[in-house]
């Protein structure tokens, strides 16, 4: 598991923060070609940080005290750099280097491993507002933190980055249902799929009927209405970071549509961006530059 880079010297971290940041498999880039040089040690770090926390949420068969006394460890490593005091590894001590020499705020750290935690411990959701509140603290973390580094984070700029962080995570909920499920989770809003006659043993068995088209219809909709609301912040940052957001915008709206052309049937097969995807979505984040 990712954890066990808490273990390496430092060069080692390094190297393997940014191996796991360029070979795990993500819908949207992480540390990609398009940043700036000086920003892809920080960006795998902190990718590394929020790889392995899920990890000892989602991962292997260790029991829920057992994830949760791992992401404990972290919290106590977070709060030896929010003390100023030196972390008892190395990969800790590799972070809080970055976090002191990009000035980032370690709230979003603690917002990560909140989120994580409740992985472990809540399963589902009761209404759109609970699901909102965990986008905020699973999702919302990456795009400030993001800001922070490019010295964008103005109020304007973390209002965009969390309507699109939050719309991402949502549509991550979308492609991973059958996953999601085997987990026992569910991220459907309860009230919403009550309302729209969809049951969890329809999930459990897999079954696309009417309801569930016109179910999924609603949940891609409000995704992609709040990803273009975040959209502008493609267009207010300049340069690769700018090129860098656009492509993933772009990549949030192709799973979209993926969804929507397969009216949401994602037990028939899980939407993936293909090679021809990425250079459509390369193609259109240089064109709105």
């Amino acid at each position: 598991m990712a954890y066990l880079l808490l273990n390496m010297n430092t060069n080692n971290i390094i190297q393997d923060s940014l191996k796991l940041a360029t070979t795990h498999y993500e819908n949207f880039p992480v540390a990609s070609m398009f940043l700036p040089l000086h920003l892809r040690e920080p960006i795998a770090l902190i990718y590394s940080f929020a790889r392995q926390a899920d990890d000892f949420a989602d991962e292997g068969d260790l029991t829920q005290q057992e994830r949760l006394d791992l992401l404990g460890k972290f919290k106590t490593e977070l709060d030896s750099i929010f003390q100023g005091q030196t972390p008892q590894t190395e990969f800790f001590v590799s972070l809080k280097k970055t976090i002191l020499e990009n000035d980032l705020p370690i709230q979003p750290f603690y917002d990560l491993l909140d989120a994580f935690s409740q992985d472990v411990v809540k399963k589902n959701y009761a209404n759109f507002g609970e699901l909102m509140d965990y986008c905020r603290r699973s999702a919302n973390p990456i795009g400030r933190l993001m800001l922070h580094l490019y010295k964008e984070a103005t109020p304007k700029n973390i209002g965009y980055s969390d309507a699109i962080c939050s719309s991402l995570q949502l549509i991550n909920f979308l492609q991973d249902v059958v996953i999601d499920n085997q987990k026992n989770r569910n991220y459907f809003p309860q009230d919403e799929m009550l309302k729209y006659k969809v049951s969890q043993e329809q999930i459990d068995s897999k079954k696309a009927d009417i309801n569930w088209n016109h179910f999924m219809e609603f949940q891609i909709n409000r995704a992609r209405q709040l990803l273009q609301s975040g959209a502008p912040l493609g267009i207010q940052l300049k340069g690769r970071i700018g090129l860098e957001m656009r492509t993933i915008i772009a990549g949030g709206a192709c799973i979209l549509k993926k969804l929507h052309q397969s009216r949401g049937d994602i037990f028939a097969s899980r939407p993936k961006l293909t090679k021809k995807d990425w250079v459509y979505m390369f193609y259109r984040a240089v064109l709105k530059r």
